[in-house]
């Protein structure tokens, strides 16, 4: 949140230093967190140095791994939320003073679902809710929940797994299931409509794999199924980006085995170009929306409550039977 600072002591605390803490926070890792701000990770200890120095204590225990917050940080990180809410809230109630874009309402999307999802979860609910005018955020997992901690969007669109879970506080934010998302491996179709590459792969020959960069959500989801497989997996990571719809890409032209959420191939699955390399191999999330509770936030649009009313009367009415979106 560039353009703001507090002055003690002859000090001066960025709020920068505090989204990089709330980040090493929810991480647990200087290096993820790193590479999710954006910045090398020596440049990140120095903004968290920065930060012990002003508030004149360790926040961190850095005899540990995965890294711990000292107590002191544990409160540091609750105040941290406290003081960036506020600033939001505060230019939330600034923007209300004018009312153009009162009637839109701002999502924060992971990339992924911003391709797959999204585009076709509107046109639904143009067709059964009604016209909506919408604002799309896409931002990295991490930054889109921020963005929600911050109050710099009215809704957030996620993934949720168990294994991964955010550090939302249920008595502040509350949550609507959408469905559910299939993550599984994929590689072109060659002549026949067999996978060109079919898993696990040999220790002598392992496959070419197409994976997600270091910190992405859908890398850490992916990690966890070749951590519960019950049969070896033998891959050589060949090429690695953040977007699946980059890593669906380069699986299309050949260059090997990619992770993509179901909704991200359906069209390519349908036409028979991409099939699955494995049949087992694959876990499945929740697609969420978050919301600020209504009673903490200085203003609300009636907008955004009359969509968040029909989405919870469409995931009562669903009830468990879940579903895929996009699907």
């Amino acid at each position: 949140m560039p353009g703001f600072a507090a002055h003690v002591d002859n000090q001066t605390m960025e709020t920068k230093w505090l989204e990089d803490f709330v980040s090493l926070a929810d991480t647990r890792s200087f290096s993820r967190s790193a590479q999710l701000r954006h910045v090398t990770q020596p440049a990140f200890s120095r903004r968290i140095q920065a930060l012990e120095a002003w508030a004149g204590t360790d926040l961190v225990d850095r005899s540990s791994y995965p890294t711990r917050l000292t107590p002191a940080g544990e409160t540091m990180y609750s105040q941290s939320l406290e003081i960036l809410q506020s600033l939001q809230s505060t230019r939330a109630m600034l923007r209300g003073h004018t009312s153009v874009g009162q009637d839109v309402i701002e999502f924060a999307v992971p990339h992924t679902l911003a391709f797959t999802f999204f585009p076709a979860w509107v046109s639904s609910l143009r067709e059964k809710f009604g016209p909506i005018k919408s604002r799309l955020i896409a931002l990295n997992v991490h930054d889109a929940v921020l963005r929600l901690v911050e109050g710099s969007c009215d809704l957030l669109v996620t993934y949720h797994h168990d294994s991964q879970p955010f550090q939302l506080d249920p008595n502040r934010y509350e949550m609507v299931s959408l469905g559910q998302e299939v993550l599984a491996p994929f590689s072109r179709a060659n002549a026949t409509g067999q996978p060109e590459f079919s898993l696990p792969g040999r220790a002598g020959q392992p496959l070419p794999y197409l994976g997600y960069a270091p910190g992405a959500y859908l890398g850490r989801m992916v990690d966890l199924i070749l951590k519960n497989s019950s049969t070896a997996i033998h891959l050589d990571r060949v090429y690695e980006t953040d977007m699946a719809e980059g890593l669906k890409a380069m699986a299309l032209e050949g260059h090997g085995i990619a992770f993509l959420p179901l909704s991200a191939v359906n069209n390519e699955l349908r036409a028979k170009k991409l099939v699955r390399a494995d049949n087992h191999l694959e876990t499945t999330m929740d697609v969420r929306v978050y919301r600020e509770r209504p009673a903490l936030k200085t203003a609300s649009k009636s907008h955004v409550q009359a969509l968040w009313n029909y989405l919870q009367s469409q995931a009562d009415g669903m009830g468990k039977a879940g579903g895929r979106p996009g699907g």
